[in-house]
């Protein structure tokens, strides 16, 4: 089956009476921890005796108005081998995981990846009506024609679920950067995590939240102006550094560029608790 393009995506949406400008509460649900990982792992020359708690985060996007569509970011992870091999902390399956909100799977109509790594997509098929939005440009750098994986980037079972969605028509391929794909958010290219990676800018009641995923781990590598240590290519830690400049005038507000995995999120949003941050 074809893979639906973003244009008809959006035609479609146009279809269903979608309005011309939306509004988000955006939440963000931690399912997972790990503690101490190396901050030299994370923010590109760091100490490499310092430790970073990390935050295992997917984000819920609610357009105010709309009781028929919800949105994530990322979906996660869930499968035995991640979990065997990583040994997250209070982990809970993200589908579980947004019950904090008041949510089931079956009512995420579509999840936007930031990029192929294990954790940010692994959760993709937890959730049965979705939608699966991602550049095409890492789509097909990662993954070939019958959903197996180009490289060691992406894992066989994330890649043969990939093909499989796509299959069933449910991959929508966007195609580059600075794209609305949905009334109110935004996606943009260039942080460079990946070949493709992406983040968001989503219009919330307090102006535009970039939700950075990998392309900005932590709150240290925005505020030390520092790349993340994990590029496409060495090279790519100057466009990474360009990205977060650009997240900054995108953002209403610097207090609004919400990093990957920084549990400090759940300190500077601390409602309504319990491991769920409100931005709005």
């Amino acid at each position: 089956m074809k893979i639906t393009t973003a244009v008809a995506a959006l035609a479609s949406l146009a279809l269903l009476g979608q309005p011309a400008s939306a509004q988000y509460e955006i939440y963000g649900v931690q399912f997972a921890g790990y503690p101490g990982f190396p901050m030299n792992a994370l923010v590109l020359h760091a100490d490499s005796t310092r430790k970073q708690n990390l935050a295992f985060i997917v984000w819920a996007l609610k357009p105010t108005g709309d009781p028929h569509r919800v949105v994530l970011f990322d979906a996660g992870f869930y499968r035995d081998k991640f979990i065997k091999a990583w040994k997250p902390t209070g982990f809970v399956r993200p589908s579980e995981a947004i019950a904090k909100i008041g949510l089931a799977p079956d009512a995420i109509t579509d999840i936007i990846i930031s990029h192929v790594h294990w954790d940010h997509l692994d959760g993709a098929d937890l959730f049965p009506r979705a939608k699966i939005w991602i550049q095409k440009d890492e789509y097909e750098h990662y993954v070939d024609g019958d959903g197996r994986p180009k490289g060691n980037t992406i894992d066989t079972a994330d890649a043969a679920m990939l093909g499989q969605l796509q299959k069933a028509g449910r991959v929508v391929l966007i195609d580059g950067d600075n794209k609305e794909i949905m009334p109110g958010i935004t996606v943009y290219t260039g942080g460079r995590h990946t070949y493709a990676s992406q983040y968001l800018g989503v219009k919330t009641a307090k102006g535009t939240v970039v939700l950075a995923s990998d392309n900005a781990y932590t709150y240290e590598n925005l505020a030390k102006h520092a790349s993340i240590a994990q590029t496409f290519s060495p090279a790519d830690t100057v466009a990474n550094v360009a990205a977060q400049d650009r997240m900054r005038r995108i953002a209403s507000d610097p207090s609004l560029i919400l990093p990957g995995h920084d549990p400090e999120i759940f300190t500077r949003y601390p409602t309504p608790g319990s491991g769920v941050a409100k931005i709005q």
